[in-house]
């Protein structure tokens, strides 16, 4: 059996100092829509946290902002447009004062790269929303999902006990 080609990502768990609301970045794919943390591919040369930096400046107009340790791992097996397998994402958490989002790209290049919004969820909303055996739908009749699939549990988890001292795997 080979080995499989897994692009590596750094993402940032976002979470208003205040309120514990979190900014996800909504994706739509053929198949389906997911709400996930924004972020994405680490480039050649680049450290998981410069692909944090970055990723953050890129799609959410966030600079200088105090970037924590990575607190979950997550490994996602889908064949992608780039020709890889799956991807590996450290997940990083980032605390911040709440803020509109203003795209450094612009929401032509997001579109292109499949996000469609930005929005910041009350813990209570993405716990609704991810309940066993609920499913969202979205406008284009299409499953809505969340990246990872627990993130529900994961910040109540996160928010009663704190950081992790290791990254937890967060599952798909």
């Amino acid at each position: 059996m080979s080995e499989l080609n897994w692009r590596i990502a750094a993402r940032a768990l976002i979470l208003d100092e205040a309120t514990g609301d979190v900014l996800l970045v909504r994706f739509e794919f053929p198949t389906a829509v997911v709400w996930a943390t924004p972020g994405g591919g680490v480039e050649p040369g680049e450290t998981p946290l410069d692909c944090v930096r970055r990723e953050l400046r890129e799609e959410l107009g966030m600079v200088d902002c105090e970037i924590g340790r990575h607190i979950w791992s997550r490994e996602h097996l889908f064949p992608m447009t780039t020709g890889h397998d799956g991807q590996r994402d450290q997940i990083h958490l980032v605390r911040c004062a709440r803020f509109e989002p203003v795209p450094e790209i612009g929401w032509e290049q997001l579109r292109a790269e499949y996000v469609h919004e930005i929005k910041w969820w009350s813990v209570a909303e993405v716990q609704a929303a991810t309940e066993v055996g609920r499913e969202l739908r979205s406008r284009v009749d299409r499953p809505t999902l969340f990246a990872p699939r627990r993130l529900g549990e994961l910040l109540a988890q996160l928010d009663i006990e704190g950081p992790p001292v290791l990254p937890i795997d967060t599952g798909a």
